[in-house]
């Protein structure tokens, strides 16, 4: 297995190009609880990561029905991220910062975790995001409202 560094530069070109439509091949989950991971996914996809297509604790995306947990919700997300030992994207939690162009915050309140942004940039010490659910680009994560966050430092991929 081979692990790989991602091309932040595609990824956050792809953020940008993104953040106010939907890419055409995929579903936008805004009506089925949010978009937010799904987009977030497509980022780092964009960068050059692979699926990994593990049935259950994968993290892939075919169809809106043929996709796995990880690909759009939060909490799995973070779990295949941390714990990933196969291919596709693997990464820790950092500090807020640690973080980076390439990696993600989520937001959270009441010890649940409920919304993921894609850091595209750090400036003066502040990640600035973009995300689905609200349409973002290059918004300050000062301007969000929550009780707890976690930085999930984007570390690779990992292909056979």
């Amino acid at each position: 297995m081979t692990e790989y560094r991602l091309n932040i530069p595609a990824e956050v070109a792809y953020a940008r190009r993104w953040a106010f439509s939907h890419a055409p091949n995929y579903y936008s989950f805004e009506q089925l609880g949010g978009d937010c991971t799904n987009f977030v996914s497509q980022c780092i996809y964009a960068g050059g990561a692979v699926m990994n297509y593990t049935r259950d604790t994968g993290w892939y995306y075919r169809s809106p029905d043929d996709r796995a947990a990880a690909w759009t919700g939060v909490e799995y997300f973070f779990r295949f991220i941390v714990n990933n030992k196969s291919v596709g994207p693997f990464g820790r939690l950092v500090q807020l910062d640690g973080t980076g162009a390439g990696d993600v915050i989520q937001l959270g309140a009441g010890g649940r975790f409920y919304h993921s942004l894609f850091v595209i940039d750090v400036r003066e010490g502040m990640p600035y995001v973009a995300a689905h659910t609200s349409p973002a680009f290059d918004r300050p994560l000062s301007s969000y409202t929550f009780e707890q966050l976690r930085c999930i430092g984007i570390q690779g991929a990992r292909r056979w």
